[in-house]
């Protein structure tokens, strides 16, 4: 032992070696530090930038205004009709008369004699489905007309001459009973005989098309070679061959609201106007209003009729109704003035306005009105003819706002 001190030897199971291993053990606690500090940061990036760029985008975004969108009417001159006018109606030209002609019978169409636009009169023949048929059985029932005939004119003159036989006591009753019975069979063949031509006539007949009344083809549905049929019972048959209507029974279908309804009376004086020939005015008359309303749009039918007509009146075109006020109709207005429609004309700070559109921004107008007229109200200043307005501005509008025309 005391050599070993000398010596200056360590033992093996010593402390410096215990001490040089301790400094190779890994620190779990800090690397769990590490991973923890790492995880709160990425925490806070996928938190953090999304929320900046959301208060980026809102904080950019209520910097812009909005737009509001906004329907516009036109100023325009002020007629004697819309000044003298109670109510104004949209509606479409209709015929009151109007047909989708088709064959009574079943066939391929093989002749058709008309074309969009002709006109036709009653009893005119439209087209024609193959026939043979028909013809064949036709001259049939004729032929067996023609035997029956000569059978009931061999049994009248065998029931005659019984008869004659009869009286001089040349034959029996019995054979006399047997003539009187073939006669009258062979009457009864004769009517059933005609009773068959008048059925093959009518079937001959029921292939060809006529036209129900006078009146202007608007559409051709068949063209030959097409199968028609009365019901079109398949898809590759044809139901109607044209469509015909009367032009000169042409009216102005208008939807008038039912709370104005009142205001519109059968018999009441109307113009009407052609949206295709806005300078060209019709005369015409409330002809009936259709005592139902449609409760999805709330709204009653009115049919006006025309004073006159010309060529240039088409079934389908749109038109606008004026329905006269009888109280004004002696009165005698000039055409003059600016009208707009009421509906634009707002009070701010106690003064009329209206707001027209320059540049898609809306701009206010303060304006001096007039008598008003129906759905219109006259302009004495601040507005010319074909201006385009806003109808019932929003509440929040103001002059410098962006706004988008509603098509």
């Amino acid at each position: 032992m005391p050599d070993e001190k000398k010596s200056g030897q360590t033992p093996s199971t010593g402390v410096g070696v215990s001490r040089d291993l301790s400094a190779l053990k890994i620190d779990r606690d800090e690397d769990w530090k590490g991973y923890e500090r790492k995880r709160k940061i990425k925490r806070a990036l996928w938190i953090g930038i999304p929320l900046s760029a959301l208060i980026i985008v809102v904080v950019f975004l209520t910097g812009i205004p909005s737009t509001k969108e906004v329907d516009v009417g036109t100023a325009t001159i002020l007629t004697q009709s819309q000044a003298q006018s109670v109510l104004s109606a949209t509606g479409y030209v209709v015929a009151e008369r109007k047909a989708s002609v088709a064959s009574k019978a079943t066939g391929r169409l093989e002749y058709l004699a008309v074309a969009e636009g002709d006109t036709v009169s009653k009893g005119d023949i439209i087209g024609r489905i193959e026939n043979a048929d028909m013809e064949a059985a036709l001259e049939l029932a004729k032929a067996n007309l023609q035997q029956a005939r000569a059978d009931s004119i061999m049994a009248a003159l065998e029931f005659q001459r019984q008869e004659d036989l009869l009286k001089s006591g040349s034959t029996t009753p019995q054979a006399h009973e047997a003539a009187q019975a073939r006669n009258l069979g062979a009457s009864a063949g004769v009517a059933a005989a005609l009773a068959s031509v008048k059925a093959a006539e009518v079937a001959l007949e029921n292939t060809f098309i006529r036209a129900p009344f006078d009146g202007t083809v608007l559409l051709k549905h068949a063209d030959v070679g097409e199968v028609v049929a009365p019901f079109a019972s398949s898809a590759s048959s044809k139901g109607a061959v044209v469509d015909l209507a009367d032009m000169n029974s042409l009216e102005v279908e208008a939807d008038v609201s039912e709370a104005n309804i009142q205001r519109v009376e059968v018999g009441q004086k109307a113009e009407i106007i052609l949206d295709a020939y806005p300078g060209v005015r019709y005369d015409g008359y409330v002809k009936k209003i259709v005592p139902t309303a449609d409760r999805s749009r709330a709204t009653v039918l009115t049919k006006v009729a025309f004073l006159q007509i010309d060529r240039r009146v088409l079934p389908e075109m749109s038109a606008r109704i004026n329905f006269m006020n009888p109280d004004t109709l002696s009165e005698s207005i000039p055409d003059s003035g600016v009208a707009i429609p009421s509906a634009a004309i707002v009070m701010l700070d106690g003064r009329p306005v209206v707001f027209t559109i320059i540049d898609n921004t809306a701009r206010a107008i303060e304006i001096e009105t007039g008598p008003k007229f129906g759905s219109v109200t006259r302009i004495e200043r601040g507005i010319a003819a074909g201006q385009k307005v806003i109808l019932s501005p929003p509440t929040n509008l103001k002059d410098g706002d962006k706004v988008k025309v509603v098509e």
